[in-house]
């Protein structure tokens, strides 16, 4: 055989290896099921940053959620002008083509969700998971609030954050989505611990995460501070979203 017509004969192997993988893929496409596209808005607490959630995010992503995780100047305003975060991260999600829109936040970020849902309807929101989030108000805030560094250390919108009647989270009414709610009971804080009665982690009681609205409620043996970073929180995330529901397959 020439060589001319070995290269013929491979080029028409080539053709049709191609023309059939191109059959394959579109068969797949044809059979596999339409799923809906979700995506998770993450904002982080007061004093952090997006990269605080970053451990989160990677998780997400890999489960294939599209993920918004943005920083927010969380000590330069107060509550309401920080909320505007939540309506950015859900243009994102519309931006994504999103059909289903959910949040997970850490501390302050509970409470921005809270804040912006109180005025605005968002069809496509579904979830949020809080972790620690100071719903009732933070003893902390309350007993620390008018003195200097935690004024400078938490700006405005720490001062809304006490356990008073009145405080900003004592104020803000029920929200139109299925709330789950993940509250730390370590603490390696050891100058607020003594001032938080009952369990807590650190900054947060757990009674003072806790909604009237939530739809399931979980307590893991973290820290305030680092909860975003354990492995079982990611595990309760990704069953509440998919889910609804704490519930992990080893239950």
């Amino acid at each position: 055989m020439h060589s001319s017509e070995k290269r013929t004969l491979h080029t028409l192997f080539l053709f049709q290896r191609n023309e059939m993988r191109r059959y394959l893929v579109l068969l797949l496409l044809v059979s596999q099921p339409s799923f809906a596209v979700d995506c998770v808005v993450l904002l982080h607490g007061l004093g952090r940053t997006s990269m605080s959630m970053n451990s989160l995010e990677r998780s997400l992503r890999e489960e294939g959620y599209i993920v918004v995780n943005d920083s927010y100047p969380s000590t330069g305003a107060d509550i309401n002008a920080l909320s505007a975060i939540v309506g950015d991260g859900i243009s994102q999600c519309r931006e994504a083509n999103a059909e289903n829109i959910h949040f997970v936040t850490h501390s302050l970020g509970g409470i921005l969700v809270r804040k912006y849902f109180q005025n605005n309807m968002v069809p496509e929101a579904k979830r949020v998971v809080m972790l620690g989030p100071p719903n009732r108000g933070s003893e902390v805030a309350s007993l620390h609030g008018d003195q200097w560094w935690f004024k400078l250390i938490t700006g405005p919108a720490g001062q809304e954050l006490g356990v008073e009647p009145t405080s900003t989270p004592n104020q803000l009414k029920r929200i139109p989505l299925e709330v789950g709610i993940i509250a730390g009971t370590e603490s390696l804080d050891p100058w607020f611990s003594d001032s938080i009665p009952g369990p807590h982690d650190g900054k947060v009681s757990v009674e003072s995460t806790r909604l009237e609205e939530m739809t399931d409620f979980i307590t893991v043996p973290h820290s305030h501070t680092f909860m975003t970073e354990a492995s079982v929180v990611y595990e309760y995330v990704s069953a509440f979203l998919a889910q609804g529901r704490f519930n992990l397959r080893s239950e």
